[in-house]
């Protein structure tokens, strides 16, 4: 990694997790709408909760010059135990963004690398489950993560 520092993100780091999730969206192709958008202050509030309960939820940030400009986060979830996974806990890894302008300097992977080690260290989960994108999808094998053996599905359920 070259030119930041990786750390913890806490509950003042909020706003910064909504403003990479908003880049994310963007790289992904789709419209984060505007600054008030009645997403993100749904996601403001839901990252300041999660990041005041560190037994099952962590992000990690790298700051460039005082500001995040990547991060990745994680949330472990308890799920019926199986096979491969007998404890049960599922981690689910999401919001791996860097900004555009700081790209290709290792930071996406050294903050996903920091969410690794908190689960290895800090978690009962067997598992860590991701959506990959075409343009992660390489750090992610990098890392140890392989295809699903099963494709992922969703239903959008309308209300």
């Amino acid at each position: 990694m070259h030119g930041g520092a990786v750390r913890r993100a806490g509950p003042d780091d909020a706003a910064a997790m909504v403003e990479l999730r908003a880049a994310m969206f963007a790289a992904m192709g789709t419209d984060p709408g505007p600054a008030a958008a009645p997403w993100r202050s749904a996601s403001l509030g839901w990252f300041a909760e999660r990041l005041a309960s560190p037994a099952r939820f962590a992000a990690f940030v790298v700051d460039v010059e005082g500001r995040p400009v990547s991060g990745a986060a994680v949330e472990c979830e308890p799920h019926s135990p199986n096979p491969w996974n007998p404890s049960g806990v599922r981690a689910e890894l999401f919001n791996v963004c860097t900004l555009p302008g700081y790209g290709g300097r290792g930071f996406g992977r050294a903050c996903v690398a920091a969410v690794l080690d908190w689960v290895r260290a800090e978690t009962t989960a067997g598992t860590v489950r991701l959506s990959a994108t075409a343009a992660g999808i390489g750090i992610y094998r990098s890392l140890g993560f392989t295809e699903a053996r099963y494709p992922a599905m969703r239903l959008s359920v309308e209300r």
